[in-house]
């Protein structure tokens, strides 16, 4: 679904990342592990296209979207849960999923079918998105996400600043998502156990290269 072949990109003159070649199959969930500062959340803006690849190619189900805009790659079904969750802080839950299903170009009956997903949410459906805890904030940020009915998911750190129990909750979710709608993943981590828990393969990033 996803192919990454000779991938070089940067902030301006700056160089992050070289020669990036990995694949990602339908149906797979793939972990890129790494520390901080060693180019796991350029690699999926350069994916999403936030960020300009300076050299390489980028396929999303075959099709060459190396050049294509942000917008475009988000209608071919790729989707994109960033660092910190970015919810809209004023809107309540269910706003904001119907808010990602106006963007998305789907029904706002989808916000229902989310919230039957993740039923944590529902208690809290008029609560706006901002006196949430953070792993309420996670898993509304993945549900929002898939309003849009993505082909392809990536997540940003999903576990940072979440307690375990949250953590264990959103592998759960995670598998759940995988079974019933036949996601497929890409995810940044540095928690390596709860990457082996999900992820049929991993990629280790240092410095912008992945070694292993």
């Amino acid at each position: 679904m996803l192919d990454l072949v000779g991938v070089h990109s940067g902030y301006g003159q700056i160089p992050i990342l070289r020669d990036i070649t990995l694949n990602v199959s339908e149906g797979e969930f793939v972990g890129i592990l790494g520390h901080n500062g060693m180019g796991k959340t350029t690699l999926l803006m350069t994916v999403s296209g936030a960020l300009p690849a300076t050299d390489g190619h980028i396929a999303l189900n075959g099709k060459e979207i190396t050049s294509l805009p942000v917008h475009q790659r988000a209608r071919m079904g790729l989707g994109y849960v960033k660092q910190g969750r970015r919810i809209f802080p004023r809107l309540t839950v269910r706003e904001n999923l119907q808010a990602a299903c106006l963007a998305g170009g789907q029904p706002l009956t989808r916000a229902n079918e989310m919230l039957a997903l993740f039923p944590r949410l529902v208690p809290i459906v008029d609560r706006p998105g901002g006196v949430l805890s953070g792993g309420e904030q996670q898993i509304l940020a993945l549900a929002r996400c898939l309003c849009a009915a993505p082909r392809l998911v990536m997540l940003d750190e999903p576990t940072e600043g979440i307690q375990p129990s949250i953590r264990e909750e959103i592998v759960e979710a995670l598998l759940m998502l995988r079974n019933r709608l036949r996601l497929t993943m890409l995810l940044v981590e540095q928690n390596e156990a709860f990457l082996g828990a999900l992820c049929s393969r991993n990629y280790c990033l240092e410095k912008g290269r992945l070694v292993a």
